[in-house]
């Protein structure tokens, strides 16, 4: 088979409106070039749209004209580069979309560590920062949610109280090994994360050492949030105001 059949056959078993790159074709990096010009005349054919430089989808078509990807994948492949994720959404939409606040965000951001990623295309724009860690799959969830305690002052339409309410009843659910996962991403946070994850974990007694979050910490160093004992019980005991 050639290669331009192989990646026909590829891109037809691809559902409509999902978006791809020259690592989701399953094709050697020596071939890029070659698939370059098939995917040209794919473009031609309008049988796939170019989304960016190097990425592609399948238009759908429906009775009322042909719909581009949605959201979640015209984004995707910006967070992923040669099939391994590299980066996350955060801030303000994430923060949304886990419950703190009922805002929306006009531009959304991408936290990397290893690169900036700025977007400006059409209704799709972020702004890039820099992760706390390096991003996998395994991984960006409970970083996002380090993001939401880390900027726990700043979500909007949110008191602290509730936002301390909201992490109580996530923490709440995770298990024993995403605790300790929870607990190690942590360790690479600002002192206001580190100081605030353990207060609420010590709060739901869970049943974890918390020694290195405790350690980690200047004993001298006050955390205003503006919680009281009725708010979190252990506020006293990691020196939160």
């Amino acid at each position: 088979m050639t290669l331009a059949a192989q990646i026909r056959t590829q891109i037809n078993n691809l559902p409509e409106g999902k978006s791809f790159g020259y690592a989701d074709l399953v094709i050697a990096k020596e071939e890029y070039q070659t698939a370059a010009k098939v995917l040209e005349r794919l473009q031609a054919k309008s049988i796939i749209k170019k989304i960016s430089k190097g990425v592609f989808y399948k238009p759908e078509q429906t009775i009322f004209g042909e719909l581009k990807p949605d959201y979640n994948e015209q984004l995707r492949p910006f967070l992923f580069e040669n099939g391994k994720r590299i980066a996350y959404e955060t801030g303000f939409s994430l923060y949304n979309r886990m419950g703190f606040t009922t805002q929306m965000a006009f531009r959304i951001k991408i936290a990397s560590r290893s690169k900036r990623i700025s977007i400006n295309r059409g209704a799709l724009k972020a702004d890039a920062i820099k992760s706390y860690s390096e991003v996998t799959d395994a991984n960006y969830e409970l970083l996002g949610f380090l993001d939401a305690i880390k900027d726990i002052k700043r979500i909007p339409d949110c008191t602290v109280r509730k936002a301390v309410k909201i992490v109580s009843s996530k923490i709440i659910n995770l298990n024993e090994k995403q605790i300790s996962e929870l607990i190690k991403y942590a360790m690479l946070y600002p002192p206001r994360v580190r100081t605030l994850v353990g207060a609420i974990l010590e709060n739901l007694k869970i049943d974890t050492p918390l020694y290195k979050l405790k350690q980690s910490l200047n004993p001298l160093t006050k955390i205003k949030l503006g919680l009281k004992e009725t708010d979190l019980p252990t506020i006293k005991n990691w020196n939160i105001e």
